[in-house]
């Protein structure tokens, strides 16, 4: 299979006459990305839907061999899709960061290759014959964000394309080339038109949700986009796997160990510097072990590196566009003004280039603060002190979001019961954010509806048929 640099994928991908993408830690040009038109979307899905039955008619273990190579062909290409990751996304080599996101890539595709298909014979008494098939929808929709934009769009393609359908993906305005570069290596491996990329702004993703011909909408991405997903699917009465907006709650008990958890809880708030779904974005710390906690991530924080993505040893980055810095810093004064306690950073140097932010810790804040009650997106934790447990769990649950959340005790019996009151999607113990392919995952409440991830994912892509008799 052939091996590129990251300038032999820019040539194959981008647009002279594109959009401009420039890298978020410094300024420059990283390339150009295409623009297309919906009429370009309308021959992408007709040509999908012409691409369907073959794909779908191809034995399972065809499609699973297919799914293989394509995870050794992002493989192979690895440090070219890493580095274009990092120049566009702005995230940094090291850490959890670029190597690890395309490295996930290559491993939910050979996860979702290797999880048995769902469906089969039910036991529903001795004069009962049923079973359950799961058969492709047709043309699956794939919209991504900007925060993971490869390791995404493997989340949404892996399933819908093990199911036997096409896809069809829209990436995000402000990451193009990485979801256009990684698309590229895939293509070496599918059939024509099983896979397709159609790079483009709103315009896009409107046609993409209302197209008759397209029969399911994956998408991740804001609460305020996933509702007009909704409505714009709605008179084709689409499936839909939407995974939202979070605003995820983390409650610390007092019996745990401040200086143990310190690192699990840096890495769950700043995971991708705070640009992640599922991140923790507020910790509800026990009175007793406040202080403690405070300090313990004040020194853990200050000892991680942050600065551009392809400099060796950083493992922060900055803020991907200039939209989510002013907002992520309006957030932090706010708090600042109302009287918070800046703990750590909340000093960005306005004349540095790029859109750093450094990492924020703000102490002595009340629940209502915009800084506690608004997805922040970004390297600025709130660190709200409580005195019960009830307390704790009712302000966990007093938003409108519930995508993940944790519980940080010494005793994980203890942390169970509190976990089973919080009103989220999951709930992680002595961890946040991180996900398993082969484990569900999905949000409740505005925080989205569908499951993806293992064989519940496989199901979400496909229509369940029971045969009866």
């Amino acid at each position: 299979m052939p091996i590129h640099d990251v300038e032999s994928l820019l040539a194959r991908v981008a647009d002279p006459a594109g959009d401009a993408i420039l890298d978020p830690a410094t300024g420059d040009e990283v390339g150009r990305a295409p623009v297309r038109s919906v009429d370009d979307l309308d021959r992408a899905v007709a040509n999908a839907r012409l691409a369907q039955p073959a794909w779908a008619a191809r034995a399972d273990e065809e499609r699973v061999r297919l799914l293989n190579q394509a995870a050794d062909a992002v493989e192979a290409n690895a440090a070219a899709l890493a580095e274009l990751l990092s120049r566009e996304q702005g995230k940094p080599l090291d850490g959890i960061g670029a190597r690890f996101e395309v490295g996930g890539c290559a491993a939910w595709l050979r996860a979702t290759a290797g999880i048995e298909l769902p469906g089969g014979p039910l036991q529903a008494g001795d004069d009962v014959r049923a079973e359950v098939r799961y058969r492709p929808v047709g043309v699956v929709g794939a919209i991504g964000p900007w925060n993971w934009p490869m390791l995404i769009t493997i989340w949404q393609i892996a399933p819908a394309l093990r199911m036997g359908n096409t896809v069809v993906v829209k990436p995000s305005e402000y990451t193009p080339l990485s979801v256009l570069a990684l698309v590229e290596v895939l293509n070496e491996i599918f059939p024509d038109d099983v896979l397709t990329v159609v790079p483009g702004g709103g315009d896009i993703g409107a046609r993409l949700t209302s197209h008759p011909d397209v029969g399911k909408i994956m998408f991740t991405g804001s609460t305020a986009t996933g509702r007009a997903i909704i409505r714009g699917s709605a008179d084709g009465v689409k499936r839909l796997t939407l995974e939202l907006g979070g605003n995820d709650a983390g409650i610390v008990l007092p019996d745990a160990d401040p200086r143990a958890i310190a690192e699990g809880l840096f890495w769950g708030a700043f995971i991708n510097t705070g640009q992640t779904c599922a991140a923790l974005k507020r910790l509800y710390v026990h009175a007793d072990i406040y202080d403690e906690v405070c300090a313990a991530l004040v020194e853990v924080a200050g000892r991680m590196p942050m600065g551009r993505g392809l400099d060796e040893g950083n493992v922060l980055g900055p803020l991907q566009n200039r939209a989510q810095y002013d907002i992520v810093d309006g957030l932090v004064e706010a708090a600042r003004e109302s009287g918070a306690k800046i703990l750590l950073g909340g000093d960005p140097d306005p004349k540095a280039p790029g859109y750093f932010y450094p990492t924020t810790l703000v102490g002595d804040i009340a629940n209502d603060n915009p800084l506690v009650a608004e997805e922040q997106f970004g390297p600025a934790l709130p660190i709200i002190r409580y005195h019960d447990v009830e307390e704790a769990v009712l302000m966990a649950n007093g938003l409108d979001v519930g995508l993940g959340a944790s519980v940080w005790s010494a005793d994980p019996e203890r942390a169970r019961e509190v976990a089973a009151r919080l009103e989220a999607g999951t709930v992680w113990i002595n961890a946040h954010g991180m996900v398993n392919p082969l484990v569900p995952f999905g949000g409740v409440k505005t925080s989205g509806f569908g499951l993806e991830f293992g064989v519940e994912g496989l199901k979400g892509v496909a229509l369940p048929q029971v045969l009866n008799g």
